[in-house]
């Protein structure tokens, strides 16, 4: 299995033949707007997306959409939807997306009802894992989508968390089924008003220590509402002791694993 990280939660996985395009945000910096109000009213995403993005989604296969309703751009964006409709990939979502992706003339192949039951996925199998995208008041205002646990014969099994905090039932899925490979939002998104969205780097290390697999951080250093750096989340994790099982994949990155989840020489 291969990961390669291209910005924010945009990511390829690869499995074998298939390439798996994930929330994909296609939109040039500072194309898309604000996320803060207050104080410097940066536009996103801050950063382009690396030079390898293009030919490497000539490559893609199929798309998986975590959440992209409620205007979060983030994972699926106008760029991106104009990509997917002019290729015609298969988009893989909840049944609770389907209208939404087949109105924008998208080529959407919805996975069954029954949110905790694996079903087929390509030559394996996939199952949800319901996400908390923050709580509070803010919370009211999110779209909370899924994550995704896929496992696939003869690779690691993984998770892709999707936009959550870290809740009681994310814990209990880790602790039943132990992914290999895991990965999860780190850049503690938060608007100007509120509670994180998203982990941040104490919810992250607490993820780390309820998994003995390897735990991948994206949603860093792309959107200004994330305020979480790189050196500081793989100092904390130095510093807990968790700095081998905690990744922070630079954009562009492509991390390659065994199916025992180790992870193997690019």
């Amino acid at each position: 299995m291969k990961i390669t990280q291209l910005r924010n939660a945009t990511a390829i996985i690869e499995f074998g033949p298939y390439k798996i395009l994930v929330d994909p945000m296609l939109a040039p910096k500072g194309a898309l707007p604000p996320l803060k109000l207050l104080g410097e009213r940066m536009r996103n995403p801050v950063v382009e997306l690396p030079p390898l993005t293009g030919g490497m989604l000539e490559t893609v296969t199929h798309c998986l959409i975590t959440h992209c309703q409620k205007g979060h751009f983030d994972h699926l964006d106008r760029a991106a939807k104009a990509w997917l409709r002019g290729k015609q990939i298969p988009v893989i979502c909840t049944p609770h997306d389907e209208g939404h992706l087949r109105q924008r003339g998208l080529n959407v192949q919805p996975l069954a009802p029954g949110h905790h039951e694996p079903q087929p996925f390509l030559e394996g199998r996939i199952r949800t894992v319901n996400c908390r995208h923050g709580k509070g008041l803010v919370s009211l205002m999110m779209e909370h989508g899924v994550g995704y646990f896929i496992e696939m014969p003869g690779e690691p099994s993984l998770y892709l968390s999707g936009d959550t905090i870290l809740t009681q039932e994310v814990l209990d899925f880790l602790a039943r089924h132990q992914p290999d490979v895991s990965v999860v939002p780190a850049g503690g998104a938060r608007f100007d008003l509120g509670h994180e969205i998203i982990m941040g780097i104490e919810e992250v290390l607490q993820f780390a220590r309820a998994t003995k697999g390897i735990v991948v951080a994206n949603h860093l250093e792309a959107l200004s509402h994330c305020p979480v750096q790189r050196a500081a989340l793989q100092e904390q994790a130095l510093r807990a002791g968790l700095a081998s099982r905690v990744v922070v994949p630079a954009d562009g990155e492509t991390l390659t694993y065994a199916s025992s989840g180790r992870r193997t020489p690019s």
